[in-house]
């Protein structure tokens, strides 16, 4: 299952997974874009590990990065609890 997170003012999407057993969290990113449908990239958590980057460039990268970086303790915890609903209780 994966639950949103997070609309950047660009249309960029953040969506995370459920925690897996391995203590590690999905992060999905992608950005309509007119040329190539979507870009998009993953990154696991705890590690920051990134993979399947489609047309995002470097910087792109970095942002998302530092977003991460800011915000992981959030989505670790969401994604043991349904995500941002099952957290908040709505």
């Amino acid at each position: 299952m994966m639950y949103p997170f997070m609309t950047l003012d660009d249309d960029t999407e953040i969506v995370h997974s459920d925690m897996n057993e391995n203590g590690k969290v999905k992060v999905y990113i992608e950005k309509p874009d007119e040329k190539y449908c979507f870009c998009h990239a993953t990154c696991w958590l705890p590690d920051y590990k990134w993979e399947d980057i489609y047309h995002f460039e470097k910087d792109d990268i970095s942002k998302f990065q530092d977003i991460l970086e800011s915000t992981a303790h959030l989505i670790l915890e969401f994604s043991q609890k349904g995500g941002f609903e099952g957290a908040s209780g709505f």
